[in-house]
Parts: structure tokens; C-alpha cells; sequence
């Protein structure tokens, strides 16, 4: 088969439904109920939800799993440069034949009848799960929680919920609790949930909701918790301390994402092997990631080129501390944002720690905020900040003031994932 053959049907799955969000799970029911419930026939599943972390400690409890000679399916969202890296069939990415026949299976159960792009194809990824085997399932939530296309297996292995903080307000509401009642929506019947580092509010509302379904919590600093001492990651709980390398994954809040991730191998009784690897093995793709191949190298010369796709206050944060932690190196920003996101509070903190931004339109992308309002939000957030017509473009002029400048193209992972189409 060709490789456009899947990309057809994502193309005409995108038709089925006018909105890209509608949040309900009614159409996921009825489409499981007609490809005859897969959800119930997966490998156990570890259910992970959260504003910030997420990805990264999915990955870090899938590196665990697999040095341990555990196999997992993995469900992510969304992809960077193709579709396939949604659906990982006990480790591997997904091969276009396989694809190809489940997506089809789908789209014919489903018919013509109205269903988000999101929904159809995250019951694609559970009909091919159930399918293969495994010793675990993976499921990433895609928004909120409650009623997120994900939260439709009714006895997860183990749910776990990485900081909670403001974004999607218009799905999910405007205010912390209101937010993490949608992400405590995965909360089921006496199933654990490891709870990494939240707000006052937001760990009051999730424990409120663990406590009338009897859902036992690990919370982190009340029976877990994270350091760093001596270079080395420290996590204590009542089974003891562990005394691991520092995540391969950069910056102070993946010592938090570490931590969540090694609570939740806890609880499913891994050894010294899954600990070692989930901090020794762990990748996550555009999460301050140095770029070390590609046209964009090749035109960087003796600049380095990083990548990150954070869009939202907390990622801000976090990444102003990775920079002002790292060696002391002149940095400039290349930024994308889309227009649904919190530019302002996103660049705030990261105006501190970068000489100049340069503003790009995200390329193909209907949602782009345009770079002249990047820009504007840049000089807003105390930025020198300028547009440019493209990456190249500006990384050009970063060059002339700075030959041996740190590049960091940040932003949208919309951004992150056009960057690497070209440069992987």
C-alpha cells in the first residue's frame, strides 16, 4: 500500500463532524458498541491525564516498562510529523498496512453518522490494541479527562494525573478546580491514582472525587517524593528510596515527571531494571530537544538549534528555568503560537532569558496567530521581537547578529512537528 493510502481516510474521517472539539462520549459508545467493544479487550491500562507532564511521563513509564522486558501499547496525542506516532502496537509504531485496515474497519462501522476526527481514529488505535498482544496499554488523554474519547475502559490497571494548570478554558472551564474536576474525570471505582505536584485547588477537587469512588491516591509530597542531591534523582515512598541517574529528558519539572512516573512503576511492582531505564532510556520529541541533523543544522553552523513545543503558562515557566539553567549562551527565540492559546502568559516568563524573538505564521496551519500579533505579544511581554516571513528567515537573521547563538523554535508542537518533517 501506498503511503498516502491512510492519509486519505484521516482526510475523510476530518468531514465527519463540523467541530474539531465537541467533548462527549456518546459517539465513542456507539461506534466501540458497532466494532464490538475493543476497549474491553486491551491489555491492562494505565490511564495518564493533566494540563503539563503528561507526554513526558507516559514516555518515562513506557521506557521503564520495555527495560524491564514489559511490552506496552501507547496512545498519544497529538503527532508531530505522522499520524502513526498516535499508536505504538507493544512498542513499535504502527505500520501503514495495519493502519490502513483498522482506520477503515472504523470508518465503515461508523458510516456516515457525525464523529470528531479525534474520537474515530482513538477507536482505531483501541481496535488495534485489542488485537495484539501485550503486558500493558498506554492511553494519554487527548483533553480534560471526563469526557475525553480515552476515558471509556471502565477498570484501568491504574490512572494517573500530572499538574494541573489553566488551559483550554473554553472546553474545560475557567477556573483551576472547574479544570481539574474535568481531568479527576478518570478517577474509576477503587482504581490507585498517582497524583504528581498540584495546586491547593486543584488537588482538593481531585481528592474530593478519589474519595467518593473509594479511589485510593498517591499524592506526591504526601506519600511520595522527588529530589535532586548530588546530581542524582532521589524518590523516597514506604517501599523505601531510590538513588537513579537524572532523567535524560531536560528540566527541573521532569524531576517532578520523574517522579510521578517511578510512583506509578511502584505500584505496579517493578524492579531496579524498570527504575534505571525509565530515567536512562526515556525520549520525548520536542520537549527541549536539540536538533542534530537537517537543513536548519546545516544553516545554523555553529549554532545550536533547539526544539520545544510548550504552549501554555506552566510550559513557559518550565522552560525559562531550563534556559536559565543551562550554560551561559546567548539565546534567541523563533516563535509559533496558535490562536486559541495564552501567548501573554506563555512569554512572560521566558522574557528574562532570551535576547530577541523572532515571529513566524505556523506553516499550513489554519489557526496560526499571525506573526505580526506574536510579535506585538512578544514586545507586550518585554521581548525585542521582530517578524519574520519564515524559520529560515529568521534563523538568518539571528545569525548575523550572533554566529554562535543558542536557537530555540518554540511555541506550538503544530510548529514543532513542521520543524521536524524537515529536520529528523
Amino acid at each position: 500500500m501506498s503511503a498516502a493510502t491512510s492519509d486519505i481516510i484521516l482526510e475523510r474521517m476530518m468531514a465527519l463532524h463540523p467541530k474539531i472539539i465537541d467533548l462527549t462520549l456518546d459517539r465513542m459508545w456507539r461506534l466501540l458498541g458497532a466494532l464490538g467493544d475493543p476497549q474491553k479487550d486491551m491489555p491492562p491500562v494505565i490511564h495518564v491525564a493533566g494540563t503539563n507532564g503528561k507526554g513526558s511521563t507516559l514516555a518515562m513509564i513506557r521506557a521503564g516498562l520495555e527495560g524491564a522486558g514489559a511490552s506496552a501499547h501507547v496512545y498519544t496525542s497529538p503527532h508531530l510529523a505522522r499520524f502513526h506516532e498516535r499508536i505504538r502496537l507493544a512498542g513499535t509504531l504502527i505500520s501503514e498496512p495495519a493502519l490502513t485496515d483498522v482506520l477503515d474497519e472504523c470508518y465503515a462501522a461508523n458510516g456516515t453518522a457525525a464523529i470528531t476526527y479525534f474520537e474515530i481514529t482513538t477507536a482505531a488505535a483501541l481496535l488495534a490494541f485489542s488485537r495484539t498482544p501485550a503486558d500493558y496499554t498506554l492511553l494519554e488523554v487527548g483533553l480534560g479527562g471526563r469526557l475525553d474519547a480515552t476515558n471509556v475502559v471502565d477498570e484501568p490497571a491504574l490512572c494517573v494525573i500530572t499538574p494541573v494548570s489553566i488551559d483550554h478554558q473554553q472546553f474545560l472551564g475557567d477556573t483551576l478546580g472547574a479544570i481539574a474536576g474535568e481531568k479527576a474525570g478518570i478517577l474509576k471505582r477503587g482504581v490507585p491514582c498517582v497524583v504528581g505536584r498540584q495546586e491547593d485547588e486543584a488537588l482538593e477537587v481531585i481528592e474530593a472525587r478519589a474519595a467518593k469512588l473509594g479511589a485510593p491516591l498517591l499524592v506526591h509530597g504526601q506519600h511520595w517524593h522527588v529530589s535532586v542531591e548530588g546530581g542524582r534523582l532521589i524518590f523516597q515512598d514506604e517501599d523505601g528510596l531510590l538513588d537513579l541517574p537524572l532523567p535524560a529528558l531536560r528540566g527541573a519539572h521532569q524531576i517532578e515527571n520523574a517522579g510521578t512516573a517511578l510512583a506509578a512503576l511502584r505500584h505496579l511492582q517493578r524492579g531496579e531494571a524498570a527504575f534505571e531505564a525509565a530515567m536512562r532510556d526515556v525520549s520525548w520529541p520536542a520537549r527541549m530537544q536539540r536538533l542534530v541533523g537537517g537543513p536548519l543544522v546545516e544553516r545554523a553552523g555553529r549554532a545550536d538549534v533547539w526544539l520545544d513545543g510548550g504552549h501554555n503558562p506552566a510550559a513557559g515557566e518550565a522552560l525559562a528555568s531550563v534556559l536559565a539553567e543551562g550554560p551561559d549562551r546567548e539565546t534567541h527565540l523563533i516563535c509559533g503560537m496558535l490562536n486559541t492559546k495564552d501567548i501573554g502568559g506563555y512569554l512572560r516568563p521566558l522574557a528574562a532569558q532570551a535576547r530577541s524573538l523572532h515571529a513566524v505564521s505556523i506553516p499550513g496551519e489554519a489557526a496560526t496567530l499571525p506573526a505580526a500579533q506574536t510579535a506585538a505579544a512578544a514586545r507586550a511581554a518585554g521581548f525585542e521581537a521582530f517578524e519574520a516571513e519564515n524559520i529560515e528567515a529568521a534563523m538568518d537573521r539571528i545569525l548575523d547578529q550572533n554566529p554562535d547563538a543558542r536557537i530555540l523554535i518554540c511555541g506550538s508542537l503544530y510548529l514543532a512537528g513542521a520543524i521536524l518533517r524537515e529536520n529528523n
